[in-house]
């Protein structure tokens, strides 16, 4: 199996900040069902795929933070990089409505097959970046659809999930982001921040590392100048606040 599960872009950019993104693509690779989960090309485009837009924004935020960022290469629905070893929602078989054909049977030995194939390089890649100085900062990217099925609409246009270990970052962007006038901000919204086993957990949690995660809604960042403009706001509110603290 000789897949690539990520990419990494400006690897030798000199910044202390290190942008992620988990669920860039919703690319299933042929070692995975002949590279189809047997659902239908509209579901491949739902959230339910990839967080839509959030590798734009990955791109353009690294770049103006002159930070190395890294993406994953692989649907959330083969394996989910920003789940724990051991999380139940690791391989989805039922997504916001949708079964995912292909998962069905999953069990013990096709999960480590994908840990081994695309779980596990990611984050070891990951790990690798962000140890290349010793006072990295993580800022992960992610998007939420505007509405789950059978559910209301969610409001808010940008939320800042953080967990309550250590939330110093994450509320510094919270309060540059609330001063915003035209930005209704969810704090710990659409999701809980603190989730066992996750991507922040394991790369900023448990090392020490300060972080934050964005999460916007992806209506608004589904088109290039969409995801242009979020970057170009959010880095500036990043900068600031990463010096509003002693970090």
């Amino acid at each position: 199996m000789t897949d690539h599960p990520f990419e990494i872009e400006g690897e030798d950019r000199p910044s202390r900040w290190l942008v992620t993104c988990d669920h860039a693509t919703n690319r299933v690779p042929p070692c995975i069902g002949g590279g189809d989960l047997g659902i239908a090309p509209e579901d491949m485009e739902r959230h339910i795929a990839y967080d839509i837009g959030a590798a734009g924004v990955t791109r353009r935020l690294a770049e103006r933070l002159d930070a190395p960022a890294i993406l994953s290469d692989f649907s959330r629905l083969v394996i989910d990089p920003n789940r724990g070893e051991d999380d139940p929602t690791l391989v989805m078989k039922l997504y916001d409505g949708t079964v995912i054909p292909v998962n069905r049977d999953v069990g013990a030995a096709e999960t480590e097959r994908r840990l081994n194939a695309f779980h596990r390089p990611y984050h070891a890649a990951l790990e690798t970046l962000a140890a290349r100085r010793a006072d990295t900062v993580i800022c992960a990217v992610h998007s939420f659809t505007p509405r789950l099925f059978g559910r209301g609409d969610r409001p808010w246009q940008v939320g800042i999930l953080y967990s309550h270990l250590d939330p110093k970052l994450s509320l510094a962007v919270l309060e540059r982001l609330r001063a915003e006038p035209d930005l209704n901000v969810g704090e710990n919204e659409p999701y809980g921040g603190h989730l066992d086993g996750d991507s922040i957990d394991r790369h900023a949690l448990k090392t020490g590392r300060p972080n934050v995660l964005i999460e916007i809604r992806h209506d608004l960042i589904r088109h290039q100048d969409g995801q242009i403009a979020w970057a170009d706001r959010l880095a500036p509110i990043l900068e600031a606040a990463l010096a509003d603290t002693d970090l």
